[in-house]
């Protein structure tokens, strides 16, 4: 008799990131893809000021509590049977990471995750794999965080080779970009850089060049909306797009010659990115032409999706771990049955 099909679970993850904080909640089940329920992000900025203080901020530790607090009433609306949560950057690299981890137990209740660079990176590749395009094997994928940039080669057959960098959108700006706009002289010290970091990431992935490149996470997928003028947010014209280097150019030109003041209300760029997103551009860019890549394919799937999955993953190992714990102990029992029968 075949076993029924296991149900689908309703999973909830929550990213705090050094910039954003994300919420997925989802469906997940063996035999379907993830279907999102409720998908919220905000941007926070927890890793405000941490690259000069090693410290997280009073200001940034309460504006991140204040959002888990309320999310925790949404999960709990929801009925998840389980829920996760992970910091990354900022909170890896804080001080004071163990009062924030604290507070936020004893005031939302969640028991938070602070993952690698290199974990970060294993959960956000399957997050991208759940939504390529037929076709893509072979793939190099880049991750632009806040506080760091996860590069992931990964070729079907082999382990993935993944190296996280301490480069990301929040400590280029408060480390190099601190005019408005940067000058050139900064510019050319990001741009170096980036370069150098480039570098040494990829000097151990070979043949890189024939895989497919994709990314993940704000910068990518923003500079992917404004590439497109979309008035909103629309992850169905987002997820999959493909992002061409001429056009990354174009973008940062424009931005770096506009101050943050000027950046508000240019189409597809998301309230409160407009401080950050330049440099995200000089990210991008500078990686793509040091690479030696024409374009870049844009997943709008990444660690927020790659830890629901992970976390399911995880719940059925333990429920097949306690199946074949209880066959174990039956089959222990039955033999007994049968030594002490007449």
């Amino acid at each position: 008799m075949t076993a029924p099909p296991a149900r689908a679970r309703r999973l909830a993850g929550i990213d705090i990131g050094t910039l954003t904080c994300r919420l997925l909640i989802a469906d997940l089940s063996p035999q379907a893809p993830l279907k999102a329920f409720r998908s919220e992000r905000r941007i926070l900025r927890l890793g405000e000021g941490v690259d000069q203080t090693k410290r997280l901020g009073a200001a940034a530790m309460d504006r991140v509590i204040a959002c888990l607090r309320e999310w925790r009433g949404l999960i709990d609306s929801h009925q998840v049977d389980a829920a996760t949560a992970v910091a990354t950057s900022a909170v890896r690299d804080a001080a004071n990471r163990d009062e924030f981890l604290r507070r936020v137990k004893q005031e939302t209740g969640f028991e938070v995750e602070v993952i690698t660079g290199e974990e970060e990176a294993r959960r956000t590749l399957l997050g991208i794999r759940s939504g390529l395009p037929v076709g893509v094997t072979a793939m190099i994928a880049l991750d632009i965080g806040g506080g760091s940039t996860e590069f992931i080669l990964d070729w079907p057959g082999h382990v993935p080779i993944v190296r996280s960098i301490d480069i990301g959108v929040v400590r280029l700006c408060e480390r190099v970009l601190t005019h408005d706009p940067p000058t050139a002289e900064e510019i050319e010290q990001a741009r170096e850089w980036v370069r150098r970091e480039t570098h040494t990431a990829v000097a151990e992935m070979t043949h890189y060049e024939t895989a497919t490149f994709v990314g993940t996470a704000g910068t990518i997928t923003a500079l992917a909306a404004m590439a497109q003028k979309l008035p909103a947010y629309e992850p169905a014209r987002i997820h999959n797009y493909r992002l061409a280097l001429t056009t990354v150019q174009e973008l940062e030109q424009t931005l770096l010659s506009r101050k943050k003041a000027d950046r508000i209300g240019l189409p597809g760029l998301e309230q409160n990115r407009e401080e950050v997103i330049a440099a995200g551009a000089i990210i991008i860019r500078t990686i793509m032409e040091t690479l030696g890549m024409s374009q870049v394919l844009v997943s709008d799937l990444g660690l927020r999706e790659g830890v629901l999955i992970d976390l399911a993953r995880s719940l059925s190992d333990i429920r097949n771990r306690e199946k074949s714990d209880a066959h174990i102990w039956l089959r222990i029992n039955d033999r007994h049955v049968m030594k002490g029968s007449p």
